[in-house]
Order: structure tokens, then sequence, then C-alpha cells
């Protein structure tokens, strides 16, 4: 960060440079953030598909659970996606 002279106001190449700078961040903290919810939404998929294996079948992991069954369903497709697409996606997030 350039040291500015406080009587002197940036000039507006400054301030734009200021605010892109800002937007980067954040930009880069939003992506960040994203990446942690794909792979914790992974891996509650995996635990909630463990979840119905115990219990037995959805409706009986969705009252152990207390959770709806549309969501039981939502996270049981979501494990056979990430199983047909492989296991290497969530490997490679996981590393960045």
């Amino acid at each position: 960060m350039a040291v500015q002279n406080p009587d002197k106001t940036p000039s507006r190449k400054q301030r734009l440079q200021e605010r892109q700078r800002r937007q980067l961040a954040v930009v880069d903290t939003v992506d960040k953030a994203e990446a942690k919810v794909r792979k914790a939404e992974v891996e509650l998929a995996v635990a909630v598909t463990e979840a119905v294996q115990v219990f037995g079948d959805e409706q009986s992991a969705s009252e152990g659970l207390d959770m709806p069954v549309e969501a039981i369903r939502r996270f049981l497709g979501m494990t056979q996606d990430h199983v047909a697409g492989g296991d290497h996606d969530a490997e490679a997030e996981g590393t960045s």
C-alpha cells in the first residue's frame, strides 16, 4: 500500500485502484467460502447416506435426524452425483 500525504487527497486513479483491490479481496473471500461450503455439503451428504443405511430407509433417517425427507433425498442425490463424478473433484478442492 502506498504511503499518502494526509494533506493531499488521493487521485482518481488511486481511488479506483483501491476500490478494485477491495473488490478483488471480497471476491477472493467469497470464492474461498463457496469452496468450503461445497466441501461441507459433500461431507454432509456422505453422512446422511450413511445414516440412511444405518436407519434402514429414508423415512426412518428423516425421523432419526429430524430432517425433512426432501433434504435426505437431496443429499442422497448429491452423494450419487459425487460418486458418479469420481472422488478426485473433492480431493482437488481440498488441496487449494
